[in-house]
């Protein structure tokens, strides 16, 4: 069961300066036999997006996003789960046909593919992607360069090449698949270990 509501307002446009404010409040509960998901999940998202002209061919941009989780206490609770969270926070800057360079927490790379799949209201994201886990979902440290049209020269080619430094998100320790971590598995006469970012 939800209802959620999502809104988008310009605040500001003047001589080469915007100021979008977005946000979201979705009232959801969850009913489910897993513990673990059961009940409320209701959240607040607020974000901010903010753009300038500083020359003809220059534009500086950046945005913030963060997200508060409505269905805690206020002095938190025994799940060690935060109450809120960035979800967005990076800045950059586009050079006209050249592309951009931004750097921040933002969107991995890998979710460009991911991206299509996570279009639905609620239970999107369900294939490969997760955030703070190696660019298939938000990463903190990225430094992103993007081009749409290869240059001014290709519709619809759009190109990415992104860098992550360290990534403290995942604990190295548990889940296979979370940065960092290994698991080791032993064949007779072979062995191999499974993990996705040595980052």
């Amino acid at each position: 069961m939800m209802a959620g509501a999502a809104n988008a307002a310009e605040i500001y446009n003047k001589d080469g300066n915007k100021l979008d404010l977005y946000g979201k409040v979705d009232g959801l509960h969850y009913f489910s036999s897993n513990h673990s998901t059961d009940g409320d999940q209701s959240y607040i998202r607020m974000g901010i997006k903010g753009e300038t002209q500083i020359t003809d061919q220059l534009t500086g941009f950046g945005q913030w996003e963060y997200q508060v989780n409505a269905n805690r206490p206020e002095d938190g609770d025994s799940s060690g789960s935060p109450q809120s969270w960035t979800r967005l926070g990076f800045a950059g800057l586009a050079f006209a046909d050249m592309g951009s360079v931004d750097y921040g927490r933002n969107y991995g790379v890998l979710y460009d593919i991911g991206s299509w799949t996570d279009v639905l209201p609620e239970f999107g994201n369900d294939s490969y992607e997760a955030s703070d886990n190696f660019m298939t979902g938000r990463a903190n440290g990225v430094l992103t360069y993007r081009n749409n049209d290869f240059f001014g020269l290709v519709d619809g080619l759009n190109i990415a090449l992104q860098y992550q430094g360290k990534n403290d998100g995942l604990s190295k320790e548990g889940d296979p698949l979370s940065n960092n971590a290994r698991k080791k598995y032993r064949v007779p006469e072979w062995r191999w270990f499974r993990g996705i970012s040595d980052i």
